[in-house]
């Protein structure tokens, strides 16, 4: 396998891990970028950009990355509250009027950052090209009634989270938050990342799809709990219900799919773009603009949510629109917040080393939280830190 890329003096044992991924792990195609202290430190790729072909993945080669890209969302809402156009403790009704409606009129807009708002899956699932209309998304789940108390519970909302953000940002802003993320975001900023893609680029974009764990990788160490397992296996579980709130599954390859604006699934990424995003939200970037005011950082990574999660069946931590460490989805350090793309992708910011990470992949695997190549990726990451 020819992996090309440039490492930093001291960060080669993630070219180790990112070759061993490859050869034990059965990747197919795949990035990964560091940034510390919004310096490039890693920058490999290697692999064929397109799961199913031979072409090679090319240093910027963009990937799908499912909900990595609800930390590119949750930022939009966080910075219009740093800018002091929107309030995360007033009713979401406040912006969103329709919202007021089925025990949902007292929900504040930072329990839709939270995955607190009840509202995971519909009772109606919508279709792909129902989905992509955002005045038909955002009634969806305004007329949702919730499924526990708003702010009394935590529960992952896997596709929902893309109306629940996207019409805030939009009754806010006058924009869609795939516009305000090119504009404010990744402009700014300089990063490869794109929501709602632009037909000019769909050149750069690799095909996904499922892979398969190979069986001398460690699977029994991936395989899920009972619990788990019957809660995805079950139609009728709030778990099955909120993973399928778009229904059928959209081609994720598909144009029409890629242009759409969902916050919660389809945003699309470098791993430089990914990496550069979450080192502006706590830095300067190669001496350029930095996102997060430290206070904005404490916001994201405060927990908020904690505890069995009634969507993901596990134990999860939530900051305000991030995930936090964990045995369900472990990050960097203790001190780390980001998102996870399910069964790949993964972006994340870590204050106390300033370290930004970005892993995207064109295999996606069963897992939701926590891939074992990213994780490898992130092991041989702490162990160049420590030993620096």
């Amino acid at each position: 396998m020819d992996v090309h890329g440039t490492v930093t003096g001291g960060f080669e044992p993630v070219r180790e891990a990112f070759v061993r991924n490859f050869e034990a792990l059965g990747e197919r195609g795949a990035a990964v970028t560091v940034y510390r202290d919004g310096h490039k430190v890693v920058d490999l790729w290697g692999g064929a950009r397109d799961v199913d072909g031979t072409v090679p993945w090319e240093s910027r080669t963009a990937q799908i990355v499912r909900s990595a890209t609800k930390g590119v969302a949750a930022a939009v809402l966080l910075l219009l509250h740093q800018r002091g156009e929107l309030d995360l403790d007033a009713p979401v009704g406040a912006y969103w009027p329709e919202y007021k409606t089925a025990g949902k009129e007292r929900t504040p807009v930072r329990d839709l950052l939270a995955h607190r708002a009840g509202v995971p899956a519909l009772d109606r699932p919508l279709t792909p090209a129902e989905a992509a209309d955002p005045d038909l998304g955002a009634a969806a789940v305004a007329a949702q009634a919730p499924a526990w108390e708003p702010g009394s519970a935590h529960g992952y909302h896997a596709q929902t989270y893309s109306w629940l953000t996207g019409e805030v940002v939009r009754r806010v802003t006058g924009r869609s938050i795939g516009a305000w993320i090119a504009d404010e975001i990744a402009g700014p900023v300089g990063a490869d990342l794109w929501l709602g893609l632009p037909s000019a680029l769909a050149h750069r974009v690799g095909r996904v799809g499922q892979v398969d764990t190979p069986a001398h990788a460690g699977a029994l160490r991936t395989r899920p709990k009972r619990s788990v397992a019957d809660a995805y296996a079950d139609p009728a579980s709030l778990t099955r219900r909120a993973f399928a709130a778009i229904t059928p599954l959209p081609d994720e390859n598909g144009p029409a799919y890629r242009a759409a604006v969902l916050p919660a699934s389809n945003g699309i990424a470098t791993a430089d773009g990914l990496a550069r995003f979450y080192a502006a939200l706590i830095g300067e970037v190669d001496g350029g603009r930095r996102l997060f005011a430290p206070e904005t950082v404490e916001l994201a990574r405060g927990e908020r949510s904690v505890g069995a999660d009634r969507v993901l069946v596990v134990n999860t931590r939530f900051g305000l629109g991030y995930m936090l460490h964990g045995a369900a989805s472990p990050l960097l350090s203790p001190a780390s917040f980001g998102h996870p793309g399910r069964g790949g992708a993964l972006g994340l910011a870590d204050p106390d080393s300033g370290i930004a990470f970005g892993y995207v992949t064109n295999g996606f695997r069963t897992s939701v939280t926590a891939d074992p190549r990213a994780q490898a990726l992130l092991r041989a990451l702490r162990t160049a830190l420590t030993a620096a």
